[in-house]
C-alpha cells in the first residue's frame, strides 16, 4: 500500500505543519493508483486499454499465460508477483470462469488488495464468502460489470436499495438471446440459422449453452437479487427455462397475437416472501422491451418511493464492459463504498407466489394455459417427455 510519509520527507521542509499537510493532500491527487489485470482476453485487454485514458490510474502488472510484445516487462506469468507486490492496491480479475479466479480473487482479498470483476460466474457462485473475505480484511469487492456489462445497473440498483425497498426487479441482461429473437421476430428464419449467425457474429460462444439455455442469465439474476433485496440466494434457488426450443411456428404465433418474445430475468419480494426465475416471457407490442433491438439490454427496478426505472444500452463487449470495470476502480480509488454491509435477508425463495398464464408447445400442439403458478410451470416443462417442448410466460 501507498504510505505518504516518504513523501512529505522528500518534497516538503516547511516548519508550518499546516502548509506542510495541505501540499501532502495536493500530492495525493496526482499519485496513480497502481492495479493489476488479470487477464487479457476480450475484456482485460478492453480494461487495460481504458485504464489508459483514466486518471490516476496505472496499470502495473498484467496476468497472462505468454509475453505480450505492446505490453512489454509488465506482463508476469506468476501470479505471486502480484500479490507479493505491496504497491499494487488493486486487482481486477478479467479471466472469467471459476477456477482459477476464484483462487485469485480469494488470495488477493486475503492480502488486503481490493478486487474488481466482471465475473458473473464468480460472484454468484461464491456471493457470501467474497463478500465475507472482502469485510474480514478491510478490501472493496466491486463487480458492477458482472450484470449489464457497460450499463450502470448494478451501481444503481444498490444505490437505490440505500434508501428504498426493492419491490422488484426484471429485465433483458443476456444480448445473445435477444439478438436472437429480434431477428427471429423480425425476418423468416429459424433458431438454428440465426444462432450460427450470431456466432459468426462474434455474439454467442461456440458452446452456446450457457447463453441460450438461460444460465447466463440465471447468473444475472442471482446477483441483481442478492443486491435489491439483501439476500443470498443462490443459482439452484432459481429455476430456468432457455429459448433453445423455440421454432419460427412459435414466432409466427406470437406475431400474429401482438406479442413479442423475450428472455427475461425476473425477482421480487413481497410480504409472503421472494420468487427469482428466468424465462421467456410475452409482452404486449408496448412494452418497453418488445421495442429491445439487436443485442441491447433492458433492465428494470421497482421500488416503493421511486417507481419503476430502466436502463438501456449494451450490455457486453470488449469496451461497455471494460468501462465498467475501470469505473468500478475508479470509484474505489475515489473512496466509493460499495460493498454489501447490511443485514442479510434470509427470506427464502418460493416461486408459488408468482403465476401467469403460459403458452405451452407440446408434442406438436399449442394452447394458452389458465394462470399456473412458476413453480408449476417450470415442473410440467421438467416432467414432459417432448425433448421439443416449449413455454413462455405471458405478462398481462
Amino acid at each position: 500500500m501507498i504510505h505518504y510519509s516518504s513523501y512529505e520527507h522528500k518534497c516538503f521542509s516547511y516548519k508550518d505543519t499546516a502548509y506542510k499537510k495541505l501540499d501532502i493532500e495536493r500530492i495525493k491527487e496526482y499519485i496513480d493508483m497502481k492495479i493489476a489485470i488479470l487477464g487479457y482476453g476480450v475484456v482485460g485487454s478492453g480494461a487495460y486499454e481504458v485504464a489508459q485514458t483514466a486518471h490516476n490510474i496505472e496499470v502495473k502488472r498484467v496476468l497472462y499465460k505468454r509475453p505480450i510484445d505492446e505490453l512489454g516487462d509488465i506482463v508476469t506469468t506468476d501470479y505471486e508477483d502480484i500479490l507479493k507486490d505491496e504497491e499494487i492496491e488493486l486487482v481486477a480479475e478479467c479471466i472469467g470462469g471459476l477456477h482459477p479466479a476464484y483462487e485469485y480473487v480469494s488470495a488477493a482479498l486475503k492480502s488486503g488488495k481490493h478486487v474488481v470483476t466482471p465475473n458473473k460466474n464468480l460472484v454468484a457462485a461464491y456471493w457470501d464468502e467474497l463478500h465475507d473475505l472482502a469485510r474480514e480484511h478491510g478490501a472493496e469487492f466491486r463487480y458492477t460489470a458482472s450484470a449489464g456489462g457497460g450499463i450502470p445497473w448494478l451501481f444503481n440498483l444498490k444505490r437505490q436499495s440505500r434508501s428504498d425497498d426493492i419491490l422488484s426487479i426484471s429485465g433483458i441482461v443476456n444480448g445473445t438471446c435477444n439478438y436472437i429473437l429480434d431477428t427471429m421476430h423480425n425476418e423468416p428464419v429459424d433458431f438454428a440459422e440465426i444462432l450460427a449467425k450470431a456466432q459468426e457474429l462474434g455474439y454467442a460462444e461456440k458452446d452456446p449453452t450457457a447463453d441460450i439455455g438461460g444460465f447466463d442469465t440465471q447468473r444475472k439474476c442471482v446477483i441483481s437479487a442478492n443486491l435489491a433485496f439483501g439476500t443470498s440466494i443462490s443459482e439452484e434457488d432459481v429455476p430456468v427455462f432457455g429459448i433453445q426450443n423455440i421454432t419460427a411456428g412459435d414466432i409466427k404465433y406470437f406475431n400474429e397475437h401482438g406479442y413479442t418474445c423475450k428472455l427475461l430475468m425476473n425477482a421480487g419480494q413481497t410480504d409472503a416472501g421472494a420468487y427469482a426465475y428466468v424465462e421467456p416471457t410475452l409482452v404486449g407490442r408496448g412494452a418497453l422491451e418488445s421495442s429491445v433491438p439487436a443485442n441491447n439490454n433492458l433492465i428494470s427496478l421497482t421500488g416503493n418511493h421511486i417507481g419503476t426505472l430502466s436502463f438501456y444500452g449494451q450490455g457486453a463487449g470488449k469496451y461497455p464492459t471494460g468501462t465498467s470495470v475501470i469505473q468500478d476502480v475508479l470509484d474505489i480509488e475515489n473512496g466509493w463504498k460499495f460493498s454489501v454491509e447490511r443485514d442479510k435477508n434470509d427470506v427464502s425463495v418460493d416461486n408459488s407466489l408468482e403465476a401467469h398464464r403460459y403458452y405451452v408447445r407440446e408434442n406438436g400442439s399449442c394452447k394458452i394455459t389458465e394462470p399456473l403458478s412458476v413453480t408449476e410451470a417450470h415442473r410440467l416443462a421438467s416432467e414432459s417427455s417432448d425433448e421439443h417442448f416449449f413455454m413462455a410466460g405471458i405478462r398481462e
